[in-house]
């Protein structure tokens, strides 16, 4: 495994940290998949957008958290049995 040095100002470090942790990743991680994807694609991948969920989903979200944690969800074996569930 070869290990790579990047120079960046401490500023930019800080920034691109903190971005990563927001999604949950730390440098290393984006480093290696920037990479992968690299060579994957045979492109440069360098478009990532953020995402901002409105309220609905922010509501929705938070329902979906508290059903997990109090255990009262139903689970599905197949698309179909979700549908008839559903009434549609």
């Amino acid at each position: 495994m070869a290990t790579l040095t990047v120079r960046l100002s401490d500023e930019l470090k800080t920034d691109a940290t903190e971005v990563a942790e927001y999604y949950g990743f730390d440098l290393g991680s984006l480093t290696r998949a920037f990479y992968t994807q690299m060579v994957r694609e045979r492109a440069i991948p360098l478009k990532l957008n953020s995402y901002e969920p409105n309220d609905e989903s922010l509501r929705t979200i938070a329902e979906t958290d508290a059903a997990i944690a109090s255990g009262s969800y139903e689970t599905y074996d197949d698309a179909a049995s979700l549908l008839r569930a559903a009434g549609a």
